[in-house]
């Protein structure tokens, strides 16, 4: 009991408010540029310019209490529940199958459905599941994660199955290129070798580009993916697809520059914008 109470206070002791207040920071300056970026389009969507970014300040609300419940929980109790968290990863995807709950945005299966906030992307649940399950693999095989067998083939050939699931059923690449990016600096992080990633992931990752090159071009699978990926290369040519962002963020540097042009200056000129267009 003693040794329990020493825990618990060791955990309340431990709460780091230098990085509770840079995540609150950080916070407030994501909400502004939501509302900078929202408030006109918003406005003439909804006749409020706060529509979004009340949902958004909502999401912030119940983020911070989960944050704040989270951080109560002594991190070795997640050692227990590791592979689970690895299976519900990987289950979480499959949500968005089942009817009524999935939604299909644009082509892409990536949505459910939630009461308040609309609408999730449960890839969000499944990079903090395997967050956790991967902080507590290495930690238990770290004295493989030298060799190329056990420390590289095997953590990242764990990690496919999520990637699939992401990029056949939610069409989802960029999710799958930020969980294998944060999940090859883990293992970095934790002792595999930096040469295996420089030369076998090169390997493995031209590989998967010839192949998605050659599914799109031969077989017209996934073409819209290698659209984007290639689209720097000349964005007008379909400037209301895969070259949209691209086109955007030009029109963004040749308005305000490096800098911008403040937020009350910027929101003016979309809403003129909007209007003039309707």
């Amino acid at each position: 009991m003693a040794k329990r109470k020493a825990q618990v206070k060791n955990i309340n002791n431990s709460f780091d408010f230098l990085l509770f207040i840079t995540v609150l920071l950080l916070l407030a300056l994501g909400i502004t540029m939501v509302l900078s970026a929202s408030s006109p389009t918003s406005l003439a969507i909804t006749g409020s310019s706060y529509t979004y970014v009340l949902k958004q300040l909502l999401s912030a609300a119940i983020g911070i209490i989960a944050m704040l419940i989270l951080s109560k929980i002594d991190y070795k109790i997640y050692s227990k529940f590791y592979k689970i968290a690895y299976i519900a990863a990987i289950l979480v995807l499959l949500l968005v199958l089942v009817p009524g709950l999935g939604r299909t945005v644009n082509g892409a299966r990536r949505w459910i459905n939630v009461p308040i906030v609309s609408s999730f992307q449960p890839s969000e649940l499944t990079k903090i599941g395997l967050i956790v399950f991967y902080a507590f693999y290495l930690t238990k095989h770290k004295d493989e994660l030298k060799s190329i067998g056990k420390g590289f083939i095997k953590p990242l050939l764990i990690l496919a199955p999520v990637i699939l699931v992401l990029l056949i059923i939610q069409s989802h690449f960029s999710a799958s290129v930020i969980i294998i990016l944060v999940i090859s600096t883990m293992m970095l992080v934790a002792g595999s070798r930096l040469g295996h990633f420089l030369t076998f992931g090169a390997v493995g990752g031209g590989a998967g580009i010839g192949l998605m090159y050659i599914l799109a071009k031969q077989f017209n699978i996934g073409i819209f993916r290698l659209k984007r990926i290639t689209a720097f290369l000349n964005p007008w040519s379909d400037a209301q697809d895969s070259g949209w962002q691209i086109i955007q963020s030009l029109y963004a540097i040749g308005s305000g520059g490096l800098f911008g042009v403040g937020l009350r200056r910027q929101q003016t000129k979309i809403f003129i914008h909007i209007r003039a267009t309707q």
